[in-house]
């Protein structure tokens, strides 16, 4: 159900009255989606990872279900199967939700905003950090530190260096899921092609292949076997490891496209200085991500516009927070001095919608507040 009102949450809490009106006061409605829900788009997009902090049952029909573990993957499925799905629409949440965290309570509240459907995404990206900072000021926390990055960015670095798909995938992964980039893009630079293994005549088949070929390849090969998985992978996982051996052997990562990742994840600081050191770095490795750019610098236009003092706004081209989802604009809002958890996180997440069933990309923007964290820090009742 998606409410045209915004109820009282919370009892009489004081920051819930004024987070929501904020919210509202931007226009944006409040939604109220099922506790239960599909565990699948939620083991799709976040990974299997998270498996193990969900709590999961079945259907009659056998469909595995949970309680919801965020809001943003309900409000996103709320807002397709209404009519209003690819048109500009805007929603708000306050609610529980679900997630094993060890000796922390399993339920917890969480609030936020979801945007969906607007095509000026600079300025519907400068609108969401206006609002998560209104957000924080509602709990009367009015010093934080602002980080944002760009994934948008490094997808445009990678396309332009024209790397082997299982790389430009592999790059993705480490960038989306935190790891050490710099360990792994080294690995892979010096990575040697004369140890031999059993696999010889596959991996050579694969050298140069995509994906889809070398997923053809391995369903022919292992249909001549008559087996559908080894080991407990599926032929899907079995051709990608396939693949990224072939690549490895072939030496695909290149040392000058490793010098150009690591100076461009060096990038950090003021917005406006990195889009200089950015052009810099395009201009000098003769690098097409001119477009990606100019989006930044447009977004760092509408951020000041909208009173934001991008000066003291860190931006680093390795930012990253953790999920697949994301295509673009990330951020976090973080106490001064006291920052490993975020107090709001979020951002652009274009691809999301067409992977819970659209017909047609849809721009959606967002972000989550963390309420508890916020509640312990701030002065309720007494927002700026």
């Amino acid at each position: 159900m998606i409410a045209t009102h915004a109820p009282r949450a919370t009892g009489s809490a004081v920051w819930a009255d004024a987070l929501l009106l904020s919210f509202a006061q931007a226009g944006y409605v409040l939604a109220e989606p099922p506790v239960l829900q599909p565990a699948e788009p939620f083991l799709d997009l976040s990974g299997e990872d998270i498996r193990k902090s969900l709590y999961l049952t079945t259907d009659g029909t056998g469909e595995e279900l949970c309680l919801r573990p965020d809001l943003t993957i309900p409000v996103a499925r709320q807002y397709l199967a209404s009519g209003r799905a690819g048109k500009a629409a805007g929603f708000s949440y306050l609610g529980p939700v679900f997630r094993y965290r060890g000796s922390a309570p399993s339920e917890f509240l969480q609030a936020g905003i979801e945007s969906f459907g607007r095509r000026d995404r600079p300025a519907a990206d400068a609108e969401m950090l206006a609002l998560a900072l209104e957000a924080t000021r509602a709990f009367g926390v009015n010093e934080v530190e602002i980080r944002t990055g760009d994934v948008a960015l490094f997808t445009a670095l990678i396309d332009a260096l024209g790397l082997y798909p299982v790389w430009r995938r592999r790059l993705m992964k480490d960038f989306n899921r935190r790891i050490s980039l710099e360990q792994d893009i080294e690995q892979l630079t010096v990575t040697s092609g004369a140890t031999r293994n059993e696999y010889e005549g596959v991996l050579a088949a694969l050298a140069g292949s995509d994906r889809k070929a070398a997923l053809a390849l391995v369903t022919d090969l292992m249909s001549i076997a008559g087996a559908s998985n080894v080991g407990g992978r599926t032929v899907a996982e079995i051709a990608d490891r396939f693949l990224e051996q072939s690549t490895l052997k072939a030496g695909a990562l290149p040392r000058d496209a490793l010098a150009i990742i690591k100076r461009f994840l060096a990038i950090s600081g003021d917005p406006r200085q990195a889009i200089a050191q950015l052009r810099v770095l395009a201009s000098d490795a003769k690098l097409d991500i001119a477009a990606a750019i100019d989006a930044l610098e447009s977004r760092v236009g509408f951020m000041a516009a909208r009173g934001i003092d991008t000066a003291v706004t860190r931006f680093s081209t390795s930012f990253g927070r953790g999920l697949d989802y994301y295509t673009g604009f990330e951020f976090e809002l973080h106490a001064r001095d006291n920052g490993v958890e975020p107090l709001v996180a979020g951002g652009r997440y274009d691809g999301l919608l067409q992977r819970l069933g659209s017909d047609t990309p849809i721009p959606a923007v967002g972000f989550s507040v963390w309420v508890e964290a916020l509640a312990e820090m701030g002065k309720p009742g007494r927002p700026s």
